[in-house]
């Protein structure tokens, strides 16, 4: 499997971004040491960070949790240039730009131009993602376009909030083949979709247009149109899981999680301390669906010593650990509202709503599959995720 998936990899994508990809891969591994060697010391960075550059949008997704703004709340170039290069000191070079929708930053490209000696995974809807973005992004060579697709004709336009988004990721799709880049699809999975993308037929038609790697998401239903009726039941997150698992064994795609380690058990990436999230206004938050702060990144030089003396950050890697593995958003308010609260960080939504929202919700299914674990059966995953990625003792 692993020599077709080269094989595929060679044929599709351009081998100059192939090289800047395997490139990343070896910072990444780089990064991923100076994070365990900073934990024994008792100094705590992430490897990723993901920074949401723009609160501004074209579509109106259900569950999204970021709240658009009049005028948007925008990351400044300047800020962008020295949060990346305070980032790059710790040694981290793996950035994930998310929005809103980031290409509608007006200093995006100018950012992504200068700091060649990082990677950046571009977090889309493709909507604007046509010959002559993709065609900028060739020439760029660091960055990977990661493309949601929420669903089919129908299914997409309710969950996304346009009209025929389907058909225009699509296209997005067929620019970026056309331009062989190294290209992702991220598909949030919820109860409206699940029979649509949790499919072989959803995979081979993935492969089809080219794509690189999947990303498997759950739902969260967070933000200011949460839909809570979308959440997955525990039955669905196990068959989800099962299916990950399997289809690693039978395609030569990458297929990405972030939610189970090698033994198939559940974990945090924030609880681990391996990623957090920037905001659009720089509050430093454990991940993107739980907007709460006790730092900010200030002018962006700042970053480092904001995260290091974070009491929330640090609480959420040694109490949420005690009640879950699996995401305390979903499966223990109680735990997350004594995080909050005791750190005394802010609701850094721009909704002004705090805990109330996630009370409002109510408790739902999550990833934390114990007694069902279903372990890693393809021999690279099972490896990748023992060594490199996930577990750093977080839960014992």
């Amino acid at each position: 499997m692993l020599i077709e998936m080269a094989w595929r990899m060679w044929r599709l994508h351009d081998a100059r971004l192939l090289g800047r990809m395997g490139l990343m891969g070896l910072h990444n591994l780089q990064a991923m040491r100076a994070f365990e060697q900073r934990r024994r010391k008792g100094r705590h960075f992430p490897p990723f960070v993901f920074i949401s550059v723009t609160d501004a949008c074209n579509l109106r997704c259900q569950g999204c949790w970021v709240s658009q703004c009049s005028p948007p709340r925008s990351l400044s170039a300047p800020t962008l240039d020295r949060l990346i290069q305070a980032c790059k000191g710790q040694g981290c070079r793996f950035f994930g730009i998310l929005g809103g929708e980031p290409l509608l930053h007006a200093d995006l490209w100018a950012i992504l131009a200068r700091h060649q000696d990082c990677y950046f995974q571009l977090f889309t809807n493709g909507l604007l993602l046509d010959e002559a973005v993709a065609r900028r992004l060739r020439h760029l060579g660091n960055v990977t376009p990661l493309l949601s697709i929420e669903g089919l004709d129908q299914v997409a336009d309710v969950r996304r909030g346009g009209r025929g988004v389907f058909r225009r990721t699509v296209a997005g799709l067929e620019a970026a083949r056309a331009q062989r880049l190294v290209t992702g699809v991220a598909t949030s999975v919820c109860a409206s979709n699940f029979a649509e993308v949790v499919s072989p037929a959803f995979v081979k038609a993935v492969m089809a247009r080219g794509v690189a790697y999947l990303w498997y998401y759950i739902y969260r239903p967070v933000g200011p149109r949460p839909h809570p009726e979308l959440c997955l039941s525990r039955d669905q997150i196990l068959a989800l899981r099962r299916f990950i698992v399997e289809m690693r064994r039978r395609v030569p795609l990458i297929i990405v999680d972030a939610y189970w380690d090698a033994e198939g058990r559940a974990l945090c990436p924030a609880a681990v301390g391996i990623s957090h999230h920037i905001s659009p206004d720089g509050a430093i938050e454990p991940c993107p669906v739980v907007q709460f702060a006790d730092r900010d990144i200030g002018d962006g030089a700042a970053v480092v010593s904001a995260i290091a003396d974070s009491d929330l950050l640090a609480r959420f890697r040694t109490e949420v650990p005690k009640h879950t593995r699996g995401c305390v958003l979903l499966e223990d308010r109680p735990c997350l509202e004594a995080v909050v609260s005791a750190s005394g960080a802010h609701d850094s939504s721009g909704r002004d709503v705090g805990l109330a929202e996630v009370w409002a919700v109510g408790p739902q299914a999550g990833h934390d599959l114990a007694g069902d674990a279903v372990p890693e059966q393809q021999w690279l995953y099972r490896l990748a995720k023992r060594r490199w990625f996930f577990g750093f003792g977080a839960y014992g």
